[in-house]
């Protein structure tokens, strides 16, 4: 079975007097079986981590583990062994936090980090200073008060901050890209709500978030986008891992997650649901795939669907199927695997689902929204 469990490690927590701070892996998919074993499901776990600063405290005397301990303090940090010129791309989050300020207005905060945490920022600003002026101003001063460059590219994924955040990219030269695929930023964020966000003095328990995530109708799928066939299939551990390896080395379309900063701890031989999509074009499909931000495959019962979700809100109708107690309990088995893998699965895309060999693998994760 699957282990799950944020690595909380690379998460720093915030000092006043530092902003840097030290740092304390081809299979033939076979078809998916009626029954899974669904049992130690795994699920979040959250910690405190702790953090020991380079710099020392002038002539003041200062508690540190209090100052460490202090939900309003902001962060900064660079890991230190990391080449700062590598950081290329950064995952954002500019959006109203459950926290009133002294006037009684929410506070908002920016959060940014890369997908390994290894650059990680935070900012709280009031509600009447939100504009694409102030996130312009702040992405520059992170990159000179960490010494990084201007990323390539930043994600994000409220759709409600398209205009702020696309006005303030662009005007810096940096491509904006709405996606779901900021598992980093996500992660972190719901790990920030229980150890930040609810110990703050101004925190509103019960306060819904200003900007809720979009789930929209599923649209028909574009005519590019169509496979001539589909199938449920799994494959074992060690196969996933010799197809995101292929990634790696640019042999094919798709994209990895980072298994270890997510805490995912899975025995090789373990079974991973995914979907097969096979084409006669299955290069050019893989590459308009390669383009859409992929974040998560579901099963649509009512509708007796398959809903791809891409990007921030796009969610297709991918495949269907004829409804039947056979093909209910074949997808009903699909998704309890996902479940009992932690929300991991995969799609893949072959030129024949009896061939061995992907031109496009995707590794997906179904995560529910941040409670911010």
């Amino acid at each position: 079975m699957a282990s799950f469990s944020f690595n909380t490690t690379r998460i720093r927590t915030p000092t006043l007097h530092s902003h840097k701070h030290k740092p304390i892996s081809r299979a033939k998919p076979t078809r998916l079986p009626s029954t899974f074993s669904s049992n130690n499901l795994p699920k979040l776990h959250h910690f405190r981590p702790n953090s020991v600063s380079e710099t020392s405290v002038s002539t003041q005397q200062i508690d540190e583990q209090e100052v460490e301990d202090d939900p309003t303090a902001e962060l900064s940090y660079l890991d230190p062994e990391t080449d700062p010129e590598s950081i290329t791309e950064w995952e954002l989050d500019f959006c109203s936090r459950p926290i009133l300020d002294i006037r009684g207005k929410k506070v908002w905060e920016l959060v940014v980090c890369d997908d390994s945490l290894s650059l990680q920022h935070t900012k709280y600003f009031p509600n009447n200073v939100i504009n694409s002026i102030t996130l312009k101003e702040a992405i520059v001063a992170i990159s000179d008060e960490l010494g990084v460059p201007l990323p390539e590219k930043i994600r994000y994924f409220r759709s409600q901050m398209q205009t702020i955040i696309t006005k303030a990219c662009t005007e810096l030269g940096i491509k904006p890209i709405p996606s779901k695929r900021c598992l980093s930023l996500l992660l972190w964020l719901e790990e920030r709500y229980e150890t930040v966000y609810t110990r703050h003095p101004g925190f509103q328990k019960g306060s819904k978030p200003l900007l809720a995530l979009d789930n929209p109708f599923p649209m028909e799928l574009p005519e590019n986008l169509f496979g001539e066939k589909w199938a449920f299939v799994q494959l074992p551990f060690s196969a996933v891992q010799k197809e995101i390896s292929s990634l790696d080395s640019n042999l094919v379309f798709g994209a990895s997650l980072d298994l270890d900063l997510l805490g995912i701890e899975i025995d090789d031989d373990t079974l991973i649901p995914g979907l097969a999509v096979a084409s006669s074009r299955a290069k050019p499909l893989a590459a308009w795939m390669n383009g859409l931000e992929v974040c998560a495959i579901e099963v649509d019962f009512a509708r007796a669907c398959l809903i791809l979700s891409v990007g921030i809100s796009g969610r297709y109708i991918y495949a269907s199927y004829k409804k039947s107690p056979v093909t209910t309990k074949e997808a009903e088995a699909w998704e309890e695997a996902k479940k009992a893998c932690g929300g991991l699965h995969f799609l893949a895309i072959q030129g024949d689902l009896e061939s061995d060999d992907c031109v496009g693998f995707w590794l997906l994760l179904d995560l529910p929204p941040p409670p911010v």
